[in-house]
Parts: C-alpha cells; structure tokens; sequence
C-alpha cells in the first residue's frame, strides 16, 4: 500500500491547533498510511481517494473525530461509529478525547478506512432518504391549502431547500410554533429561496 503525501497547504491547520494538535498529528499519520490524497475542504484536512472524499478530521469542544463520509455504509464491527444528528444521513464519526485512544484503536482506525476505500473503488453509494420520506407538517399542508402558490413555490425548491424547511418546520413540539416558523418562511419559499438565502 502506498503512503499518503503530505499536503504543505495543510500544514498550517495543524500548526495552528490549539485544542487536539497531538491528536489531530496522530490522526493524519494514520490516514495518510493509507493510500489517500490530502487536501483541505470545509475548512478541514480532507482525505481522499481518486478525487472522492474518504475521511475528514475535525475537533469539537468535547472530543476530536474522524468523519466517515459514507460511514453509513461500514459494517462498524466493533460499534465505534456516531451519527452526529438523526438527520445526517451518510456520514459517521469515530470520536476521541485523548492520544491514547487513537494509539489503542490505530489498527481499528487503518481497518474502517481500509473499508471506507474499498466501498469507493466498489462505487457504493448511500441511499437516502427522498423528501416523501418526511412528513409535511398538517401546518404547513394546510398553508398549502390556503396559499396554492406557495405549494407551487415549495415543489420547486431544491430536494435540500425542501427537506431543511420540512425538518424545521416539524420540529417544534407547539403548533403554534410551528405556524410562527412557517409564516417567517413564506417570503422565502415564494421567492424561491431557500432558508439560508
């Protein structure tokens, strides 16, 4: 197996860290031993392999971790891997909060990413959830009802303009806010934008 090469645009992360730097050397070290190209994406040491993203390191204020991209997709046979929230769908983490973790799992760690690789050479790809497989909050079907346009407006979005305001809207356990968050948001839906935009 080839060794990753060092990626000098990268360096400066890693010299800059202040919380996790031993960690954050380690981690590196281990991935780079496994045959992947490093680069720098998200604002985060991104690891590849021919041009698709593997793994990503990142620091928390809790712990550090190593991001599977389609972690979803790894066996994960000793259970190690975390979905960050219930609505990521592909990616998972392997969380640390010391050195010695890493040192302890380091085979563990060169394992997944062994799988992560072949799971891209295979071409495997994460099935995920369509937008029909989230429920339309009855506050906002029946906006729908009221506003014809803005059930126009909506089906026109994006797949995940459509699925951040449907996870935003259902959250509130009050209808009453809900109401208030779909109200703030028709503006936007009828311009066509998403929440952020």
């Amino acid at each position: 197996m080839t060794k990753g090469i060092r990626n000098p645009k990268i360096d400066p992360f890693f010299h800059k860290a202040q919380k996790w730097k031993e960690e954050f050397e380690r981690l590196r070290n281990i991935v780079l031993d496994c045959e992947l190209t490093e680069d720098f994406k998200w604002m985060h040491p991104c690891y590849t392999y021919q041009n698709k993203n593997v793994v990503l390191i990142h620091g928390f204020k809790e712990y550090c971790a190593l991001l599977f991209h389609k972690g979803a997709l790894l066996k994960d046979p000793h259970g190690i891997l975390v979905q960050q929230t219930e609505n990521v769908q592909a990616a998972r983490q392997i969380r640390f909060t010391n050195i010695q973790q890493i040192d302890e799992m380091q085979l563990i760690i060169k394992a997944y990413i062994d799988e992560a690789i072949e799971a891209e050479k295979a071409g495997l790809q994460v099935e995920y959830k369509k937008n029909t497989d989230y429920a339309i909050p009855e506050e906002l079907h029946n906006k729908f009802v009221e506003i014809p346009d803005l059930k126009t407006a909506f089906e026109s979005l994006t797949p995940g303009r459509q699925r951040a305001y449907l996870l935003h809207f259902s959250q509130p356990k009050q209808s009453k806010t809900r109401e208030a968050r779909i109200e703030k948001y028709l503006p936007h839906i009828l311009d066509g934008k998403g929440m952020d935009d």
